[in-house]
C-alpha cells in the first residue's frame, strides 16, 4: 500500500460543471430563515413518507436517513443535520482512468442515534442520450464532527482507495473537506492523487458537491453533482 499525507487548498468549487467559470457552492446566494423553511415543507410532501429499506429484526437501532423516522440524530450532529437524507441527480466527471463523462449519483447520509453519520454513494455512467449505461464508482464511510466543529471523514472507494478527509462547515448550509491521508491497494488507481471537497445546499435545497484533485501541482475539478432529495 502506498500513502500520501497532503495539506491542499483549493480551486474554485462548480456545480454542476467542472470549468474553472463554474459558480461556487460556498457563493450561493443565501436564502432568508423562512424561505428555506417553507421550501423545505413543501419538497417534504415527496419526501417525508419515506425512509431507506431496513431488516427490521436487528436488537439496535437500524439506520435512518429520514429525521422524522427511527432514533433521534445526536446531538453532536447538529452542524450536519442538513445533510441527513437520500440524494439522487446527475453530473460530469473528467478522470484520468474514465476521461470526460456524464453520470448519475445516490448520496445516502444515514444515522442511528451514535454520534457519527453513515455514507454511502453510487454512481452510473450516462451516455450522450442520458441513458443508463453501467454502474461506476462506489464509495462508503462516515462522518465525524466534534464540538470545535472539525470534521473528520473516512472514505473507502470500491476501487481500492482508503482517504481520510478533516474539514469544517463554511456556513450552515456548506462543509469543505481536505485529504490528509490517502492509502492505495495494490491493485488500486495510482492516479488518484491527494485533494479536496465541498459539500453544499443551493438555493433550491438540491445538494451540490464538487471534488478536485491535486495534478501537476494545481488543484483541478475531478467530479461534480447536482442532486434532489428524495428521502427524508
Amino acid at each position: 500500500m502506498s500513502e500520501n499525507d497532503t495539506n491542499t487548498t483549493g480551486g474554485n468549487a462548480g456545480v454542476p460543471g467542472l470549468g474553472a467559470d463554474a459558480p461556487s457552492l460556498s457563493d450561493s446566494p443565501a436564502i432568508s430563515g423562512n424561505d428555506a423553511v417553507n421550501l423545505a415543507a413543501e419538497q417534504a410532501k415527496n419526501t417525508a413518507h419515506r425512509n431507506i429499506p431496513t431488516l427490521d429484526d436487528l436488537p439496535i437501532p437500524e439506520d435512518t436517513a429520514n429525521l422524522r423516522l427511527g432514533p433521534n440524530l445526536h446531538d453532536g450532529l447538529l452542524a450536519l443535520l442538513p445533510l441527513v437524507g437520500v440524494w439522487r441527480g446527475e453530473g460530469q466527471a473528467d478522470t484520468p482512468e474514465g476521461g470526460q463523462y456524464s453520470f448519475g449519483q445516490q448520496i445516502i447520509f444515514s444515522h442511528d442515534g451514535e454520534n457519527y453519520l453513515s455514507f454511502e454513494s453510487r454512481v452510473w455512467k450516462l451516455d450522450s442520450e442520458g441513458a443508463t449505461v453501467g454502474p461506476d464508482q462506489r464509495e462508503t464511510g462516515f462522518w465525524r464532527i466534534n464540538l470545535q466543529d472539525e470534521i473528520e471523514f473516512v472514505c473507502t472507494h470500491a476501487s481500492g482507495v482508503v482517504e481520510i478527509y478533516y474539514g469544517q462547515p463554511i456556513n450552515e448550509r456548506a462543509w469543505e473537506l481536505e485529504s490528509a491521508s490517502t492509502m492505495v491497494t495494490a491493485t488500486g488507481p495510482a492516479t488518484l492523487g491527494p485533494g479536496k471537497r465541498l459539500y453544499g445546499l443551493l438555493p433550491t435545497n438540491e445538494l451540490g458537491w464538487v471534488d478536485e484533485r491535486l495534478v501537476d501541482g494545481e488543484l483541478k475539478p475531478r467530479m461534480s453533482a447536482q442532486l434532489q432529495r428524495i428521502i427524508g
